[in-house]
């Protein structure tokens, strides 16, 4: 099978470009899906291009996979909480791996649909090495299937079905170091659909004194996770909900196993940063976030930041509106009440809600624009006021 990345999916955008744009609505309205957007003015797209090989053929990114076992049935992947039972030459849920031989094997090993340089606060990541710049990755994929999916022409797709590229893991790590980045993402679609070329790719970035960051729905074994936090710096998880029924229903997930990651995570020393997207009728019960509000204190995760997001119509979800301001506004003060330090309101551009305060003296310590700091008051990661130690990974 040949797949081709055609030229034309390659769009130019300056950084401010970027910054105005991105400010707007759902994060990643703006990813470019299928090709390489650069938001850095020192680079063109086409020394990007240059240096990444459109893909030929599918053998080439065939890796057996890490995690599965053989039953009288056939191979059964055991990375995720999905658990799939795979047949010779079926695909998972997540679309990504397949039997081959009697082995398992993933198709989405150095072939991502989408490459980018991103601000770290796209991911979001607020607390963690801010205003420096990403080099962000992803394959298609996703073990999950959200109504609301906002890249769902990745996510829900094989990467069989997208016009991919060839960057093999040092190559990734190459890339990162040429363009300057601090970080490497594994986002946008979902990085546990893709575990083996994420986990292969951090532990090389982790030799050159790269930070890894995962994007993530959080639903994961708990021992390919485990491994994988090794090389983890930081992740932003999508908790989606506090609802069971809900989780079943609008994600085709569960959120026992999400809460499970949090808590390992927590554990292996990643730093965390949590969103929430409240999409009406689903998951805008107060009673439910006063619910997973007091989860999140109980068990020590308050210290780190997290995101109130706002739905725009997505997917199989356009039929709803957007999210009402006052809405998140009234889950941020659930949140604080709670004994949360540091709660945002995301995808509203110009709200203050996306501010850093001190959570001891209130004072304004970080303000932003979009994705742009424009006032930084955190000194050797305390407040410049009153001293009070800020939860984060700073400089």
């Amino acid at each position: 099978m040949t797949v081709t990345a055609s030229p034309a999916h390659i769009n130019k955008i300056s950084k401010r470009e970027f910054l105005r744009t991105g400010a707007f609505g759902a994060c990643a309205l703006a990813t470019g899906l299928y090709g390489i957007k650069n938001v850095n003015n020192n680079f063109t797209n086409k020394e990007m291009t240059n240096t990444i090989s459109i893909l030929a053929n599918e053998e080439e990114f065939r890796h057996e996979a890490r995690f599965y076992e053989l039953t009288e049935k056939g191979v059964r992947c055991t990375l995720c909480m999905n658990n799939c039972l795979i047949r010779e030459g079926k695909l998972s849920d997540c679309h990504t791996r397949t039997v081959y031989k009697g082995k398992l094997y993933t198709i989405a090993y150095g072939n991502p649909c989408s490459v980018h340089v991103d601000p770290v606060e796209k991911k979001p990541l607020l607390h963690f090495y801010p205003e420096t710049e990403v080099y962000s990755i992803a394959t298609a994929g996703c073990n999950l299937s959200c109504l609301n999916c906002q890249n769902w022409e990745i996510s829900q797709k094989s990467p069989r079905e997208t016009n991919n590229y060839r960057l093999m893991p040092d190559e990734v790590v190459q890339q990162c170091q040429k363009y300057r980045c601090k970080s490497i993402a594994y986002t946008y679609s979902e990085p546990i659909a893709y575990f083996e070329y994420t986990l292969d790719t951090a532990k090389l970035a982790r030799q050159k004194n790269i930070r890894n960051i995962l994007v993530s729905n959080g639903f994961i074994n708990e021992k390919p996770l485990r491994e994988l936090c090794k090389y983890v710096d930081a992740a932003n998880i999508n908790l989606k909900s506090f609802d069971d029924k809900i989780y079943v229903k609008l994600n085709n997930g569960r959120v026992k196993p999400v809460l499970d990651t949090l808590k390992i995570m927590k554990e292996e020393g990643v730093w965390l940063e949590i969103t929430n997207l409240i999409v009406p009728t689903w998951t805008d019960n107060l009673e439910m976030i006063k619910k997973m509000c007091a989860w999140i204190v109980e068990n020590g995760l308050h210290v780190y930041p997290f995101h109130f997001n706002r739905f725009y119509p997505m997917y199989k979800l356009q039929q709803l509106p957007e999210t009402p301001v006052a809405t998140l506004e009234k889950a941020r003060d659930i949140a604080v009440k709670a004994g949360m330090k540091y709660v945002y309101i995301g995808n509203v551009p110009g709200h203050t809600g996306q501010n850093t305060r001190c959570p001891k003296c209130k004072k304004l310590l970080v303000e932003r624009k979009g994705y742009r700091v424009t006032q930084n008051n955190i000194s050797g990661g305390k407040c410049r006021f009153c001293k009070e130690q800020i939860h984060g990974v700073w400089k």
